[in-house]
């Protein structure tokens, strides 16, 4: 973080971290330190906007990152560059959050998706330092994958969607599944909404049910030897409020070992596992430390890398 901020003596950045139900705001110094931080809850463009607006211009910023929810135009050279797409926030559909806070605060404005900057966080800063490859997961309301690749956020033809790529359904599950689109794919079968909706009850009131819990391990875990397989990630940091369950991570671990059935030599997955599959060093401000350096690299320049 301080490489990142080397030669900004003065300068003050604002993160986003635009979520389906909370938009985290914060302010950050020149050492990287975290001087201000708020939430606000996620309405409607008109009614949130406004309210966040005010807070960065108290601040005086002169530069914002978004980490934001999508899908999000992210091609620079699109002309609807910045503009949410095909929301299940229907009232954010079409929106453009990047225009919206230039036009207001005349600042570099850096973007990318909620998760790929919890992902930045956590390789500049947090669990996965050091690695230039890693990925950041996160298992609450829905499922979103940050992708880290040989040292550089991934994006494409759009950007990763790995909450939906499409898992094996266990017999004993009679759910149909949550997501509109896919009947079986993580987000539909794993998520927080999922468990809810399968069991009748919220995932906190659940502790007692083992069936829970070993379902949830064996969906996640099917997910991530998928990722492993995909993109041989040295680290994997996974969170969520689902993953507020501790006692997820080492079924999870076990679970993928199985999976992979030693297909992937390494000593990391096959006797370190508990240190490859990991929670946050970061925390809860995974997101918001990484849309600060969003924020960074638009002030320094597409150039830049951190």
């Amino acid at each position: 973080m301080k490489q990142a901020y080397e030669d900004m003596s003065g300068k003050i950045i604002g993160g986003l971290e635009a979520g389906g139900t909370k938009m985290v705001c914060g302010i950050s110094d020149t050492a990287g330190v975290m001087q201000s931080r708020i939430l606000i809850p996620t309405t409607t463009p008109e009614e949130t906007i406004p309210h966040m607006i005010d807070y960065f211009k108290k601040w005086k910023i002169e530069a914002l990152g978004i980490g934001c929810f999508g899908p999000i135009d992210l091609n620079k050279k699109s002309p609807t560059y910045g503009t949410i797409m095909r929301s299940p926030k229907k009232e954010w559909s079409g929106f453009n959050i990047v225009r919206a806070f230039e036009d207001a605060l005349h600042v570099p404005i850096g973007l990318d998706t909620d998760v790929n900057g919890a992902a930045l966080g956590e390789v500049t800063m947090g669990a996965a330092k050091g690695c230039d490859t890693a990925l950041y997961i996160t298992i609450g309301t829905g499922v979103g994958v940050g992708v880290y690749c040989n040292g550089a956020l991934v994006h494409g033809l759009v950007h990763p969607e790995g909450g939906h790529i499409l898992i094996q359904k266990r017999t004993d599950d009679t759910f149909e599944g949550c997501c509109s689109r896919h009947p079986n794919c993580v987000e539909g079968l794993a998520s927080g909404v999922a468990i809810a909706k399968r069991w009748g009850k919220k995932a906190d009131q659940l502790a007692d049910q083992p069936l829970v819990w070993e379902m949830e391990a064996d969906y996640v875990a099917q997910a991530i030897a998928n990722y492993i397989l995909m993109y041989s990630p040295q680290k994997i940091v996974l969170w969520g409020g689902v993953m507020h369950r501790k006692e997820l991570f080492p079924m999870i671990r076990e679970r993928v070992q199985k999976l992979l059935n030693g297909y992937v030599c390494h000593s990391q997955i096959e006797t370190d596992i508990d240190h490859y599959i990991v929670t946050p060093g970061l925390g809860e401000n995974a997101g918001l430390t990484g849309a600060v350096l969003l924020g960074v690299l638009a002030l320094k320049g597409d150039g830049y890398v951190i």
